[in-house]
C-alpha cells in the first residue's frame, strides 16, 4: 500500500497518483499552482488536519480509478496530449462561458451585485488564457520538442527553457488567483434558490472549467516543465 510523508510536495503526490486530485479538489488544497508546497504546509494553509488528510489519501490511493499515466509519455507526447485535450477544451469553452457570464450578469445583476464581477473576472481571464495558449503552442512547446529530439542542448533564443517556463508558471499563478475569486464570488459555485437554468448552467460550466484548469496546470507545472528543465540540464 502506498504511503505518503508530510514533507512530500502535493504536486509530486498528484503526479504519481492522478486520481487523488479528487480529494485535493474536495479539500480545496491547491495541487497545481501550489504544487511545490509540502503536504503539511498546504493543509495548514487551508486549515485542515494534515494527519487526517494524509490518512484519507492513503486510504483512497488503492481505490483510485485507473487514469492515463502521463509519466509514461515522452515530453513531446505530453505536450501533444495537453494541446489536444486541455487547449481544445478551452477554445470551445471560453467563448461559451463568456456568453453565459455576460447574460447572467445582465439579467440577474440587480439581485446579486457580485455577478458583474464574475463576468468581468472571467472575461479578463479568458483573454489572458487565449494569449497564454498561443505562447505555449508557438514558443514553449516547440522548444521542448526540439530539445527532446536533439542529441545536444540546442541554442535557444530565450537562453534557457527556465525563462519561458518561469513566465508560464507566473501566468498560471495569476489564473489560479482568478479561479479562486470566481469560486468565492459564486459561493463555491452554489446556485441560489431563485437561479434560472442559465444561471445554473453558468455555475456548472465554471466548476468544470476550474477542474480542467487544475488538471491542465498540474500537468505542466508538476510534470512537463520540471522534466523539460531536467533534460535541458542533462544535455548541457
Amino acid at each position: 500500500m502506498a504511503t505518503f510523508q508530510m514533507h512530500q510536495t502535493v504536486g509530486a503526490i498528484v503526479r504519481e497518483h492522478p486520481a487523488l486530485s479528487r480529494l485535493f479538489e474536495q479539500a480545496q488544497v491547491d495541487y497545481c499552482c501550489g504544487g511545490k508546497k509540502t503536504l503539511a504546509a498546504a493543509c495548514q494553509h487551508q486549515g485542515i488536519d494534515p494527519q487526517q488528510f494524509l490518512t484519507q489519501l492513503e486510504a483512497a490511493v488503492n481505490l483510485a480509478e485507473p487514469e492515463a499515466d502521463v509519466l509514461n509519455l515522452s515530453l513531446s507526447q505530453l505536450a501533444d496530449r495537453i494541446e489536444q485535450t486541455h487547449h481544445v477544451y478551452l477554445r470551445t469553452e471560453l467563448p461559451r462561458l463568456e456568453g453565459l457570464t455576460a447574460k447572467v450578469a445582465r439579467v440577474h445583476g440587480d439581485k446579486d451585485l457580485r455577478l458583474p464581477q464574475v463576468r468581468d473576472i472571467f472575461l479578463a481571464l479568458s483573454q489572458e488564457l487565449t494569449t497564454h495558449l498561443l505562447k505555449e503552442e508557438q514558443i514553449l512547446f516547440p522548444l521542448i520538442r526540439q530539445l527532446e529530439t536533439s542529441d545536444a542542448r540546442p541554442v535557444f533564443h530565450c537562453g534557457s527553457l527556465a525563462n519561458p517556463v518561469g513566465r508560464m508558471e507566473f501566468e498560471h499563478e495569476e489564473a489560479g488567483i482568478a479561479l479562486a475569486q470566481l469560486r468565492q464570488l459564486t459561493d463555491d459555485f452554489t446556485p441560489p434558490d431563485w437561479a434560472c437554468n442559465t444561471y445554473r448552467a453558468m455555475l456548472d460550466g465554471l466548476f468544470q472549467f476550474e477542474q480542467d484548469m487544475h488538471q491542465h496546470i498540474h500537468k505542466e507545472n508538476n510534470v512537463l516543465f520540471p522534466a523539460a528543465i531536467s533534460l535541458e540540464q542533462q544535455k548541457s
